[in-house]
């Protein structure tokens, strides 16, 4: 993910956005190249992977994700052996977990046998990069990499975690990464969290095209501004953050 010669290699990350919801989906992959930014294309459905790789096959600095969203559970856990098809030509995985709010609940228990059964095929393949979902249900979710997914099998990056100070320590003590996004930071409460993550295990985000800013969905270029402001929350320069956030993906895809 990280493109080693002086004259491309990034400077920016956008470790969890939804390229494909993008209309102007192949410019946006060629812009990501043109403004350097690595970018974690996730996917929703399994069936969105072939065509998601097929575009970005040349890209410098885009990689795509095999996902099976947990909202889509209800509809999707049939598409299961699908993602498991696919999964040993897929280094990233993603967006994958639960979502245990209102409107999804009622499919929690699919979510978690999928969620799980998706565990266990990566640690069975292993070197596998999660980009995890966790919406009302952090706890779950770490119960269930806890058991099925060995550090030395897979590493996790929390997408988007709104958990509490006591799950972040058991994130972190189960090896997982961070992927930050500016409205994580609208929210003292939240902005307070991210302050007192390790700084070695922080990454940037946009979700795109879902967060939006004076109305227009943010592109990945955009994750400059959340560097800004993830820099005001640590109390380093903007400078020390980007080099920060681009040394722990280095150390994330390397490991």
């Amino acid at each position: 993910m990280i493109v080693t010669s002086n004259q491309s290699a990034a400077r920016w990350v956008d470790f969890h956005c939804h390229v494909d919801l993008y209309k102007d989906h192949s410019a946006l992959i060629a812009e990501c190249d043109r403004e350097r930014v690595a970018t974690l294309a996730v996917t929703t459905t399994p069936k969105a992977w072939p065509r998601n790789r097929e575009l970005a096959a040349k890209s410098a600095h885009v990689r795509i994700a095999l996902g099976l969203h947990p909202q889509l559970v209800a509809e999707r856990e049939n598409e299961l052996p699908i993602f498991e098809r696919y999964l040993s030509d897929a280094r990233y995985v993603g967006e994958i977990g639960l979502d245990a709010g209102p409107r999804f609940y009622r499919s929690f228990p699919a979510q978690e046998r999928v969620f799980e059964r998706i565990l266990r095929a990566c640690a069975e393949q292993g070197g596998k990069i999660l980009t995890v979902h966790s919406v009302r249900a952090v706890g779950k979710v770490l119960n269930h990499i806890e058991s099925s997914l060995p550090q030395d099998r897979g590493r996790v990056v929390m997408h988007w975690f709104t958990g509490t100070s006591a799950e972040a320590r058991r994130a972190v003590a189960l090896g997982c990464y961070f992927s930050i996004n500016g409205e994580m930071l609208r929210s003292p409460k939240h902005r307070q969290l991210v302050g007192s993550l390790p700084l070695d295990r922080l990454l940037t985000e946009t979700d795109g095209p879902f967060v939006e800013r004076d109305g227009q969905p943010l592109r990945p270029r955009d994750v400059g501004h959340t560097v800004a402001e993830l820099a005001e929350v640590r109390n380093v320069s903007a400078k020390a953050m980007e080099d920060a956030v681009l040394q722990n993906l280095r150390h994330l895809v390397s490991a």
